[in-house]
């Protein structure tokens, strides 16, 4: 290793430097460390006020509400049968229920959604947030969707299942078009009655149906 005779400066006020990034970073809890690092410490070299989050944020976030089936349910409500809301009506409706703000911009960025959002893609993200597999987001799906108040299963229309399965699928990358058409064209052909409507059991308990 060549040697060399120059000497690294450390700054006396370097410690305290770091233990203020330190605090700071603590009670932002960003996402993502290094990218708000880089915005904290480029605010200080402008002079500026970096980002940091104040305490009595910190106690709003205590006040949020954790997503559930159950508010999904009063959101889809809201929404009132639109298939199309625009995002500053949606945020407002998200806003009323106390929801995660950072959990509504991920959903929005996941989904590329604009000014005009479909909601029946806006919900079955906010699902997926819930369900660990693609079966259990379906099942919250049709949880949410279903307008049955009897004991029974809940139920949706095929018609409504096949495209959530269609776009969920093409969402998370890692199951093929031939096998979603195939997994469709059973369901479709060996398990939905002349009713139409599809029920949770029919996906979650028949061994042929694999959706993932």
């Amino acid at each position: 290793m060549p040697q060399t005779d120059k000497q690294i400066c450390i700054p006396p006020e370097l410690p305290e430097l770091l233990k203020q990034f330190t605090k700071a970073a603590i009670r932002t809890q960003p996402q993502d460390l290094i990218q708000w690092a880089a915005d904290y410490f480029g605010a200080m070299s402008r002079g500026e006020i970096p980002p940091v989050r104040e305490r009595s944020e910190r106690v709003a976030l205590s006040n949020w509400a954790e997503l559930t089936p159950e508010l999904l349910k009063i959101l889809h409500s809201r929404v009132a049968g639109r298939l199309i809301i625009h995002a500053d009506e949606l945020a407002q409706m998200w806003k009323v229920l106390s929801l995660p703000t950072d959990l509504f911009n991920s959903v929005m960025n996941v989904g590329r959604f604009t000014e005009e959002i479909e909601w029946l893609k806006f919900l079955a993200l906010a699902c997926s947030s819930l369900g660990v597999t693609i079966a259990k987001t379906l099942k919250i799906v049709c949880e949410v969707l279903s307008s049955d108040h009897d004991s029974g299963p809940p139920r949706i229309p095929f018609s409504t299942f096949q495209f959530l399965y269609t776009y969920i699928a093409e969402v998370d990358g890692e199951i093929s078009a031939s096998h979603v058409s195939r997994m469709l064209n059973y369901i479709e052909q060996e398990v939905i009655g002349p009713d139409g409507l599809i029920k949770v059991n029919d996906f979650t308990q028949n061994p042929r149906v694999r959706l993932e």
